[in-house]
């Protein structure tokens, strides 16, 4: 029997991976949410339903800390009002003596711009604040698609943006406050990231006057799931508002196709027929018009023959760098890191694990194998790749390495105190 490929989302392979992150959005075991809703409709799942308290993620307090707080610069944050995205210089300021830099976030302008009635969205909170770059990497983990996230503060009776289709996934969790959403059946059914709604904007502007297809206030704790494509729009009610958005940006089958274009077009370089050169043009042109029907066909025939050849195998393989590039591994204290791994061999006591998120796989065999992950490559003997392997897979314990190699390990950034949280 043939062995399947290898997925190149590497530690989980589909919605129904199932740890607690996906299944406290939707209020459904991860595999039913998998196979019923996942890119086929909305899916509205109420907090009260479920006893949903995320106050633990983020809310007012966080905005008012990473607005005032943390030096926030574009793009990680931007304001937009009456459906148009501000001027960067309307909310954003110089960083004063000894930051030569113009675009940090000022509290007192993005005070004057929300009062009149501007929405602040707070961009790639899955790099910025703890509690939602836990939650964000464990869903992305669930769902085997990377996660982005994004919080909306929008004033009372506010709408920042109008109707529009995302080209992700989305789950809109709201923070606090309340939030009227509208949504519609899609213009173009599962958008492709450069297929943004700007390309269909009066089918879009058509369509947004039809009857909802689910209209809905959100409270605190409710979310809503909407595949990319559908039409949505939102206001604020009695209060501000404040929603976390988590992008799901899916891996699709336009992916693999690239990828296997991209296999394709390797096999063809080392394929003498397709560098040669085409015929001089005596005279067959008409005009503008090349003829090239004949050179046409015989790269038709060769790319017939290479796309027979090229293995499920190498088209995952050709997805894999992209996968890794899509997330970042678990955050690690750098000075603490050397200062641990030197105390390894001498035998501190430090208990260490295997760093979180690594997307980590083999290349090579025999005597020299490379561990390659979203933190770089390691080579190791043959001897020491079943050891470093059985750590990953969670059947070996880092302690029972030899210390050298658990040196090794941790300088390479592969793993970390046991007693460190990645929040």
């Amino acid at each position: 029997m043939t062995a399947p490929p290898e997925d190149p989302r590497p530690e989980a392979t589909s919605p129904a991976a199932g740890s607690p992150a996906l299944t406290r959005l939707v209020g459904m075991p991860s595999a039913d949410f998998a196979s019923d809703v996942w890119s086929r409709g909305p899916h509205l799942s109420r907090g009260a339903e479920h006893d949903r308290d995320v106050s633990d993620l983020f809310g007012p307090d966080a905005v008012d800390e990473l607005v005032a707080r943390r030096g926030l610069r574009t793009p990680f944050a931007r304001m937009a009002k009456d459906g148009s995205t501000l001027a960067e210089r309307q909310f954003t300021l110089g960083g004063g003596v000894g930051a030569g830099i113009g675009d940090q976030l000022s509290e007192d302008r993005v005070l004057r711009e929300f009062a009149s009635g501007a929405t602040l969205v707070l961009q790639g909170l899955h790099r910025t604040w703890s509690p939602v770059r836990e939650f964000a990497a464990a869903l992305a983990d669930d769902l085997g698609h990377p996660v982005q996230v994004n919080a909306y503060v929008t004033p009372p009776q506010n709408q920042g943006f109008s109707d529009h289709y995302d080209v992700h996934d989305v789950f809109v969790l709201q923070v606090s406050g309340e939030k009227r959403w509208r949504v519609r059946p899609p213009v173009l059914e599962a958008p492709l990231r450069d297929q943004p709604w700007e390309q269909h904007r009066a089918a879009v502007e058509q369509a947004a006057t039809a009857e909802p297809l689910l209209e809905e206030t959100l409270r605190p704790g409710d979310c809503l799931y909407l595949p990319r494509g559908y039409l949505h729009s939102a206001t604020a009610l009695g209060g501000t508002s404040i929603h976390l958005t988590f992008g799901v940006h899916a891996w699709t089958r336009r992916h693999l196709v690239d990828a296997l274009l991209d296999r394709i077009g390797d096999r063809l370089t080392d394929d003498v027929e397709a560098r040669r050169s085409l015929p001089v043009d005596g005279g067959r042109s008409t005009g503008s018009e090349v003829a090239f029907g004949d050179d046409a066909e015989v790269v038709r025939s060769l790319v017939a023959k290479a796309l027979q050849d090229v293995t499920v195998d190498e088209v995952v393989a050709a997805l894999r760098p992209a996968v890794r590039g899509a997330q970042r591994a678990e955050p690690l204290g750098v000075l603490d890191q050397v200062e641990r791994a030197s105390r390894i061999e001498a035998g501190d006591g430090t208990s260490w694990r295997v760093r979180r998120h690594l997307a980590a796989h083999w290349e090579g065999d025999g005597q020299r194998s490379t561990l390659v992950s979203r933190v770089g490559r390691l080579t190791v003997s043959g001897d020491e790749r079943d050891a470093v392997a059985e750590v990953l897979d969670g059947i070996r314990d880092p302690a029972d390495l030899e210390p050298e190699l658990r040196r090794r390990l941790a300088l390479a950034g592969l793993l970390v105190p046991a007693d460190v949280s990645d929040a």
